[in-house]
């Protein structure tokens, strides 16, 4: 399993197969490279509480306070240094299979969401429906 990241919202994984250990690596981190997606951060951390499950594995993230660091085991740190969070704390619950844990992590943040755009996104559409009827 290999996670790529810019350190700045992009983050992909992948898994890498073949005979030797090189070559699964040099496969992951190509994959992992075509399958990166961007990731809404608040500034060093996430913007809000999510829970986030695949397969057996379930992960809690939490956003932190400045100077927390990163809470979070081996899967989960992994993929939060690759996206660029530097204050989060995080639970995993269930499965201790990394490949499960990694997945249920990028699900996670693949939901996250900008709570000022979304509120600015819902008055939009409110405002123009509530025009409509005038």
């Amino acid at each position: 399993m290999v996670v790529v990241g810019d350190g700045n919202g992009n983050v992909g994984a992948a898994l890498g197969k073949a005979g030797a250990v090189p070559d699964a690596v040099r496969k992951g981190t190509t994959y992992a490279r075509k399958a990166m997606k961007h990731v809404t951060l608040n500034g060093p951390t996430i913007p809000h509480e999510i829970t986030s499950k695949f397969s057996g594995a379930k992960v809690l993230l939490k956003p932190a306070a400045p100077g927390t660091g990163v809470i979070a085991g081996g899967g989960v740190r992994a993929v939060m240094e690759a996206v660029g969070v530097k204050d989060v704390l995080s639970k995993t619950f269930g499965s201790p299979n990394i490949i499960n844990i990694v997945k249920a992590t990028l699900a996670a943040l693949d939901q996250l969401r900008d709570p000022v755009a979304t509120v600015e996104r819902r008055k939009g559409t409110a405002r123009s429906s509530d025009e409509a009827a005038s």
